[in-house]
């Protein structure tokens, strides 16, 4: 097993090369406008740390979000691209999930929340009962909306250190780790568990809109 792991849900462009046991080698960026600039040259700079070509990946995961829609894509339509290429299967995991595992590797055992920046002045959230067990669907919601849901409950990712009024026992990891998606996905992969499909989670609409009153200029 070969996993290519990366994420660009979060302002960290990250991406990992796992062999099924361990992490074998990752890069960690967080750079929230040069998702496509710095992405590839990731890819290239840990295949050529761990001394492998692309050909010897067996599978491809990529965190599918929630997160904001240029970043999220450029993971998304890169790692589908590979997968088909390489005629090897894409795996789909939350991008919450990946650092609610990286947590758990931080030593936090549950129940927390994570938190990432949705901009907007809202975050993208979820509960956890422990690293590996989420508690239902992924939100996406103003901070002072989900204070009662969150009270007294540790958190983690940068969402969380934003809004400290809400989140006032916030802790790292502040960004996503592939090496952490990797991880999960190995584990999951072993116990035969489903996969997301490599599709993006937006949670709400992109921020770029057809302007009202549009007309359509045809030729005569």
């Amino acid at each position: 097993m070969l996993l290519l792991a990366l994420d660009t849900a979060t302002p960290a462009v990250t991406v990992a090369l796992h062999d099924g046991e361990s992490v074998l080698a990752q890069s960690d960026q967080v750079d929230a406008r040069r998702h496509g600039e710095l992405l590839i040259p990731s890819v290239d700079r840990v295949l050529a740390e761990a001394g492998l070509k692309l050909d010897a990946v067996t599978g491809i995961v990529v965190g599918v979000g929630p997160g904001p829609y240029t970043g999220l894509r450029v993971g998304l339509v890169t790692a589908s691209t590979f997968a088909a290429v390489l005629g090897v299967p894409v795996h789909g995991l939350c991008t919450l999930d990946g650092l609610a595992y990286a947590a758990g590797t931080a030593g936090i055992e549950g129940p927390f929340t994570v938190a990432t920046d949705a901009r907007r002045k809202e975050v993208y959230w979820a509960r956890y009962e422990d690293p590996r067990t989420r508690v239902g669907e992924p939100s996406v919601d103003r901070p002072a909306d989900i204070a009662e849901q969150v009270a007294g409950l540790p958190a983690v990712g940068q969402g969380a250190l934003l809004y400290p009024e809400v989140f006032p026992d916030a802790r790292g990891p502040e960004h996503q780790s592939a090496a952490a998606l990797a991880s999960l996905a190995a584990e999951r992969l072993a116990a035969g568990a489903e996969f997301l499909p490599p599709t993006p989670l937006y949670l709400r609409r992109p921020d770029a809109q057809v302007p009202k009153n549009y007309k359509v200029v045809t030729p005569q």
